[in-house]
């Protein structure tokens, strides 16, 4: 399984422009996550900062109980080697043909023998699906191609963890579909967590089992897919429909008059091209390919949200429910309730019957429909999150994490 990674307070800036602030979250072992964001928000230098390649200005970022901000060069050069990085052109050295490339950690960072490292790079090329193309440059492939050999090339150190920049950067929608569908392959075959950052709507809809958003130097959500994919909060709103309409502008955000300007247009008949339908809503999650097992992030990850199902917005409980077979309804002990209280799922000490009240009542601000306050992250401007019930596990949610305490009740 993979390795848990638990950043609190990360701060990140160059000289005087911040690019992100106390940035807290937790990712769950051998699960898929993605962080949305508008561009210019500081997303590919979160994944460079979390592999040490950027040094945050305060914060953590623990993995395997060690703190790569503060730990010596020593213990990060270590650290590192858990890791498979995707970058956003895929970082492929132009000299050398695709199975050096691929081979190339090997031959860095171990003592393979030349025969082995032949094995270990034929068996990622074929995992990706590059089997036969070992002797071609990078230059005579592909987009596509050059993606997915440094896919190969970042899991041949089999990581714990795998970072993904921009997997649909350059591709076309149907490429962006396979290259979607094999990171859910990957996971399901090694059980890595993985980190996409992405632009991708759809990809962002169906692959992750986590969602989160950073905007104005802030993370504004980060947790259970259902709970931004529902969410009311306008810059979400915004962001998943790819309107103009909203707080994100050319300037990464805009000032009141031209948002005030941009809705009497809108509300005198203009059109700007924004499309009328709204896409949020919880849709069905991309399956690993047939012929594959089932996924075990997936399973791991639904009881964990089931745990906490009662601490998570209304609309976000509702799309839970509705996307679980009859079976698993039955497993859980829920059914659709369109409003009356959620039933608890089934945990150890727990009669089956025992009731969870929903979530209800006003939420304060702007921050409608997200976690509670202790995992949201606040945005400046005062909006804050629901300080919603930590549950009944006897302590509250690491903050940032979503889920329960690894070792508490119900815990894994």
């Amino acid at each position: 399984m993979g390795a848990e990674v638990v950043i609190e307070g990360l701060t990140k800036s160059f000289g005087r422009q911040a690019i992100w602030r106390d940035v807290t979250l937790t990712l769950p072992p051998g699960e898929v996550s993605a962080m949305l964001g508008p561009s210019g928000t500081g997303k590919s230098v979160f994944l460079k900062s979390m592999i040490g390649l950027l040094k945050p200005d305060r914060g953590r970022c623990v993995i395997n109980g060690v703190d790569i901000v503060t730990c010596s060069e020593h213990k990060l050069y270590e650290i590192r080697k858990l890791f498979g990085v995707l970058f956003q052109d895929g970082a492929l050295f132009g000299s050398m043909n695709l199975y050096d490339n691929v081979a190339f950690p090997l031959r860095e960072h171990t003592k393979k023998s030349e025969t082995e490292i032949r094995r270990i790079v034929s068996e990622k090329l074929e995992m990706t699906g590059l089997a036969g193309a070992d002797k071609k440059l990078p230059g005579e492939i592909s987009g596509g191609m050059r993606k997915r050999a440094g896919l190969a090339r970042a899991l041949v150190l089999d990581p714990q963890i795998i970072l993904v920049d921009e997997p649909d950067s350059g591709l076309d929608p149907v490429r962006t579909a396979y290259i979607s569908q094999l990171l859910i392959d990957l996971n399901t075959q090694i059980d890595a967590t993985i980190l996409i950052v992405t632009h991708n709507i759809n990809l962002a809809r169906t692959v992750p089992d986590n969602l989160g958003m950073l905007f104005r130097k802030e993370l504004v959500m980060f947790g259970p897919r259902e709970v931004l994919l529902t969410s009311d909060e306008p810059v979400v709103e915004q962001f998943l429909n790819g309107r103009k309409r909203g707080p994100i502008g050319m300037s990464e955000e805009k000032d009141s008059a031209t948002m005030e300007r941009e809705e009497a247009e809108a509300a005198a008949g203009h059109s700007d091209g924004s499309p009328d339908e709204d896409v949020r809503g919880v849709v069905a999650q991309m399956q690993p390919s047939p012929g594959l097992p089932e996924r075990v992030g997936a399973r791991r990850r639904m009881d964990r949200v089931m745990r906490i199902l009662h601490t998570l917005p209304a609309a976000a409980q509702e799309g839970i429910i509705e996307s679980l077979s009859p079976e698993e309804q039955r497993h859980y002990n829920v059914r659709p309730s369109h409003g009356a209280p959620v039933a608890a799922p089934a945990r150890h000490g727990l009669a089956d019957t025992q009731q969870i009240p929903r979530v209800t009542g006003p939420v304060p601000s702007q921050h409608q429909g997200e976690l509670p306050a202790d995992q949201v992250a606040r945005i400046p401007g005062g909006w804050s999150g629901n300080p919603g019930n930590p549950g009944n596990t006897g302590e509250a949610p690491r903050p940032g994490s979503g889920y329960p305490p690894r070792n508490g009740p119900g815990g894994a």
